[in-house]
């Protein structure tokens, strides 16, 4: 757990925002700084990677967190081809993914507005809905943004510069 006092969190996801799923390793699309070049790894995904995500994340003003199914693995494979350090991870019950969603609510609220004891938060994602906004807004006591991620293009320019400002306001 954290303390309520401290920078904002930023939990973050890895498949959609940094492994986006509606390009394929190549030409630059728009928004995006460059693919990471492929490397020998098990998983061909991982070559979707924007290298420049993990410095443009390393300057934000907050602490950031592993809010993945990857869990650790992401500090195995995400993080050394970022340049980011090895981050802390927030682990989920084994049932969470099993879970009926409850109203709509994503599976990974609970967990986050729990791990984050009421320090603000930004959480990054591709599968926030309203139902996680109102959920979080009526139990959380700190401030929260959550930020929805394209799938298809993953973090970009504008995603960067939305988030940057609400850390800035909020800290």
């Amino acid at each position: 757990m954290t303390d309520v006092v401290g920078r904002p969190l930023l939990f973050l996801d890895v498949d959609g925002p940094l492994i986006p799923f509606g390009i394929e390793p190549g030409p630059e699309p728009a928004g995006r700084a460059g693919l990471a070049s492929p490397e020998p790894a098990t998983n061909p995904l991982l070559a979707r990677l924007d290298p420049d995500h993990g410095r443009r994340l390393s300057a934000l003003p907050c602490d950031l967190v592993w809010a993945t199914t990857w869990m650790e693995d992401a500090n195995d494979e995400i993080a050394p081809r970022l340049g980011l350090p090895q981050l802390p991870v927030l682990v989920w019950p084994d049932s969470s993914e099993d879970d009926e969603h409850d109203g709509g609510l994503h599976w990974k609220t609970r967990g986050l507005v729990e791990w984050a004891a009421g320090r603000s938060f930004v959480w990054v994602d591709d599968e926030i809905a309203d139902a996680d906004r109102t959920w979080v807004s009526a139990n959380h006591r700190g401030q929260a943004l959550l930020h929805h991620v394209d799938h298809r293009l993953g973090l970009t320019d504008e995603d960067f510069d939305a988030i940057g400002r609400w850390l800035t306001a909020h800290h």
